[in-house]
């Protein structure tokens, strides 16, 4: 009896580490990026030099992106929608890089994204009204 009711508490807790995780990993990122967008230039794939926006710039709109959206992830504010538009995000970015052992991991990445969408909300999220 007790050890069922411990399945069921981290059945409920699981989505929520996971959110939760991944979002501290999108922040991680985005936060690197805003403090070194330097470092990061060499990543962006080549059609980012035909728009009117310098790299670096583009550097810092994507590490804002990250950073705002990964403490959405977090917190569980719409997390459905979140989730989906940082899963678009990392498919993007898994297609740009091609295969390597980068891609590899935010191909990873990506996939729980993708979980987290597909489950929906969690027991954290703020947005109730979300649509299920």
């Amino acid at each position: 009896m007790q050890t069922t009711k411990i399945k069921i508490k981290m059945l409920a807790l699981s989505p929520v580490v996971l959110q939760i995780g991944i979002g501290l990993v999108v922040v991680w990122f985005g936060l690197q990026q805003i403090n070194d967008p330097e470092s990061w230039v060499g990543y962006l794939p080549s059609f980012i030099k035909n728009l009117p926006i310098s790299e670096i710039n583009f550097v810092y709109l994507n590490g804002y992106f990250e950073l705002i959206f990964g403490s959405l992830l977090m917190v569980g504010f719409y997390t459905r929608i979140v989730s989906f538009l940082l899963a678009l995000h990392m498919a993007g970015i898994v297609y740009s890089l091609g295969y390597n052992e980068i891609s590899v991991r935010d191909f990873g990445i990506f996939i729980a994204l993708l979980a987290i969408f597909l489950h929906g909300k969690s027991d954290c999220d703020w947005a109730r009204s979300e649509p299920t």
